[in-house]
């Protein structure tokens, strides 16, 4: 079995450095932790070694004989990994911060990376081996320990945020760190961010923030909460990497695991469901058409609706189970369906709360129509980009390799000039959606720019 960091594509940099952290934070907890007296220790407690109960705690997760199981460089006659670097012995806590950021184009891991280093920070042995139940189930989202945020509508409020800095300053239960990781983090709301900066300025001392966020542009990230977090910067993986994942991990045959790998511009996510689902491929199919159904103001326009309607039917078929599931929920801890005297009155009495319910799903199906959307539009970028590519005859591969006679075409009749206009139209759209203009004015409007060229 891998360690945490086996899922963390194509960032070799990022790994070295959040091993490190690990291993510092480890030894903090050590520098910390009182030593155990037990048989054969000094009498005063002290062990010249340094051997206390977190390194008996590790022991008991220990296999003899096991060869995947890293050494514990801390412990009395154990191997030090070569490829988990630690601090200097003298500086236990050089590498360790508490409140980190995590930048990077979508795909490229952010949340992968702050999950894998909120289970080395939990690891039994302080190097996220993999095998102890911290590395399980803070990988599994059990961890008593851990607060996953993941945003379902388009922003996360003040009021979650305040409960969850109120919970985070608790005493970790597990006895090691008390950890929040916020996806999205610049979805946070400008209330919002000022709640989680009040954190961030004066921490508990064994809490750590881990936000995971685009860049750290001010935009995405307040410059505040910027200058109190130590930034781990991530790059779009390399198609290889990411075809070598899907063959390793998903059994996908080389070959489609090379084509979804260049398509879905190295998303490991995005990959992987155009690996192994037909739907998502015919989706992508239909976006890839669109350059050919431009053909007048009218195709233009039915060219939107098309993309619009396909978004939402997507983000519908996603998020209708999930939507039925607590609306269900919900009715039946209202008391819906009961029998008893008071079951008809707290049913009508329960109208504000299923109007909140509906409320929160709304904004979760109007985020799942713009990411459906975002995704269209980085296809039919990725066409305009081979276009380019091919105008000013780079020796560059093609994103999309189905669609290149199509694309040389497009490079023939536009150029380079006609072809570039096309790919930025294409990121303006994206752009636009993102400061919420309207889905549709956004998309007719790039579909125009797209026909006039």
């Amino acid at each position: 079995m891998t360690d945490v960091f086996g899922d963390l594509v194509g960032q070799d940099e990022a790994v070295v450095t959040l091993r490190r952290a690990a291993a510092s934070a480890a030894a903090l907890l050590r520098a910390a932790t009182p030593v155990a007296v037990g048989a054969g220790a000094p009498a005063g407690g002290g062990d010249p070694d340094g051997y206390d109960d977190l390194d008996a705690l590790a022991e008991q997760f220990d296999e003899p004989g096991d060869p995947d199981r890293p050494g514990d460089p801390d412990r009395p006659g154990a191997t030090a990994d070569p490829g988990a670097p630690v601090p200097d012995a003298a500086d236990p806590g050089a590498g360790m911060t508490h409140a980190w950021i995590f930048t990077g184009p979508p795909g490229s891991g952010r949340s992968v990376a702050a999950r894998a280093f909120a289970a080395a920070l939990q690891c039994v042995h302080g190097t996220g081996c993999g095998h102890c139940p911290g590395c399980h189930t803070t990988l599994a989202g059990t961890h008593a320990d851990v607060r996953l945020v993941v945003p379902d509508g388009l922003s996360i409020g003040v009021g979650e945020m305040r409960a969850l800095v109120l919970r985070a300053a608790s005493t970790p239960s597990g006895g090691r760190w008390q950890i929040v990781i916020i996806e999205d983090a610049d979805r946070l709301t400008e209330a919002a961010g000022n709640a989680l900066l009040k954190a961030v300025e004066e921490p508990p001392p064994r809490t750590v923030f881990l936000l995971c966020a685009p860049s750290t542009h001010p935009d995405d990230v307040s410059v505040t909460i910027r200058s109190r977090c130590r930034v781990v910067p991530l790059r779009q993986p390399p198609a290889g990497a990411v075809a070598e994942v899907l063959v390793r991990r998903d059994g996908i045959a080389p070959d489609v695991a090379e084509w979804a790998a260049a398509a879905a511009q190295g998303h490991v996510g995005r990959a992987r469901r155009l690996a192994r689902d037909p739907e998502a491929r015919q989706r992508r199919d239909a976006v890839l058409a669109v350059p050919r159904r431009l053909t007048g103001v009218g195709a233009a326009f039915d060219a939107a609706s098309a993309l619009i309607e396909a978004a939402e039917a997507e983000a519908a078929a996603s998020v209708a189970e999930v939507d039925e599931a607590e609306r269900a929920a919900l009715q039946t801890a209202l008391g819906a369906g009961g029998t008893g005297r008071g079951a008809a009155g707290a049913m009508r009495g329960a109208a504000g709360q299923l109007k909140d319910l509906e409320k929160r799903q709304k904004s979760r199906a109007t985020r799942a129509q713009r990411d459906a959307l975002d995704r269209a539009l980085v296809d039919l970028a990725g066409f305009y980009r081979d276009a380019l590519t091919m105008a000013l005859r780079a020796p560059v591969a093609p994103v999309h390799t189905d669609t290149a006679t199509l694309a040389a075409a497009g490079a023939q009749k536009w150029d380079a000039e006609g072809s570039l206009r096309r790919l930025e139209a294409v990121l303006e759209c994206r752009a636009a959606i993102e400061t919420n203009v309207k889905p549709r004015i956004a998309v007719e409007a790039m579909m125009l720019s797209l026909w006039r060229g």
